[in-house]
């Protein structure tokens, strides 16, 4: 009879069959899936991360601090607020074109000096001047000869001296001669020689060699110099310089088109530079009838005094015009709003119940220290201006 297999220590016991151990898991995993679903659920729905704000109350004590405002319409002027560059007063300004051609020889004046009407700025050693005080003294001449011709021929005629034909014909070659010498003289005009030039050919004197002339057509400052000495002038368009009068200039100021209708001719502007703590008075002048298409911008041209030459060509300020026309609307103080974490303005409201609630609003003009509230709010609310912070400290406890 065979007998069980044993080891030094006893008996070996046999493992259990292989069929039984996996009918065993099989009843545990069962087991298992049968409490995880008669188990409650989780609630994986995550809080929603904008919440209510929830109403604000305080003290009796905390109250004596703060100031409550109340709304209702009422008229005001809007401020609009635009980047400008400043330019010279183009109705007092010019650029000064050489009106002779010649090698320049002198140079009499320097960016930024004062000049007045007249004045020369530089000499050109030009033939334009000789070949016109020539022309002059011979047109001149020819004049005074034929109408002293032309005089002679009236008498005659009285007398039978010379036929009535030559006459007339004497007096025709005179009347000629004059328009030329005439010509003449505007021509020395045109090239502003010299009237004691002029004086001394029209007294039959031999003029020296006389240099030509680049003068200042008006009163003002020489911002500009664009020549130099030995450089070849060609008349009437070589630019030599620039002057202008700086006791005024020009702010073209970039108004946004929403805010075009705000702005008329004649409203006041303040011209801030950025460089102390003045701003300088300017109004407005002309509104351009044509948008930039780069910018949609509309160009508005401020006129402002500049006694001291604060405002310099291409320097670019910041404007402020005050529009005259009246606008209705509510307006807050600036105290009153404040910013959530999105950044989005609100004011706190006092309700029936006694506390106050968060009301978000719309942001308009800024006139001064106070904001035009297009929506928002409706007459008759109450607001908290001074002490708002303080509340929103409280509503974050």
């Amino acid at each position: 009879m065979p007998t069980s297999p044993t080891s030094e220590r006893g008996p070996v016991r046999r493992p259990a069959s292989r069929p039984l151990a996996t009918a065993l898991l099989c009843a545990a995993a069962a087991a298992a899936a049968t409490l995880c679903a008669c188990a409650p659920k989780a609630d994986t729905t995550a809080p929603s991360a904008a919440t209510t704000p929830k109403l604000v109350t305080l003290t009796a004590a905390q109250l004596q601090h703060v100031t409550l405002y109340t709304v209702a319409p009422s008229s005001f002027h809007k401020t609009v607020e635009a980047s400008g560059v400043v330019d010279y007063d183009n109705d007092q300004a010019t650029s000064v074109i050489s009106p002779i051609s010649g090698p320049v020889s002198r140079l009499l004046v320097q960016p930024g000096q004062v000049v007045k009407s007249g004045d020369t700025l530089a000499t050109v050693d030009s033939s334009d001047y000789a070949a016109a005080l020539s022309g002059y003294a011979k047109a001149l001449a020819t004049a005074v000869t034929l109408r002293r011709v032309a005089d002679a021929d009236k008498d005659l005629v009285q007398h039978n001296g010379v036929a009535a034909r030559e006459a007339q014909q004497a007096q025709t070659d005179a009347a000629n001669a004059e328009a030329d010498r005439d010509a003449a003289l505007q021509a020395l005009v045109s090239l502003n020689i010299d009237p004691k030039a002029i004086k001394d050919v029209q007294q039959g004197k031999l003029t020296t060699h006389i240099e030509g002339k680049i003068r200042s057509p008006i009163a003002g400052t020489v911002v500009e110099k664009l020549i130099t000495p030995g450089q070849l002038l060609q008349a009437g368009t070589t630019p030599a310089f620039t002057v202008a009068n700086l006791s005024k200039v020009w702010v073209m100021a970039q108004v946004a088109s929403s805010d075009l209708s705000a702005v008329a001719v004649g409203d006041p502007v303040r011209v801030e530079t950025g460089v102390g703590q003045t701003a300088i008075s300017g109004v407005v002048d002309n509104i351009a009838a044509l948008v930039n298409p780069d910018t949609r911008a509309v160009l508005v041209r401020v006129v402002v005094a500049n006694p001291g030459g604060a405002l310099k060509k291409q320097m670019y300020v910041r404007t402020r015009i005050q529009s005259r026309q009246a606008s209705n609307g509510i307006v807050i103080p600036a105290s009153a709003i404040l910013r959530d974490d999105e950044n989005l303005a609100f004011v706190y409201v006092a309700q029936p119940s006694g506390g106050f609630a968060r009301k978000h609003v719309t942001l308009g003009y800024a006139t001064g220290d106070q904001y035009e509230i297009p929506q928002g709010l409706s007459a008759g609310d109450k607001v908290v201006v001074d002490g708002a912070v303080f509340v929103q400290f409280m509503q974050n406890q």
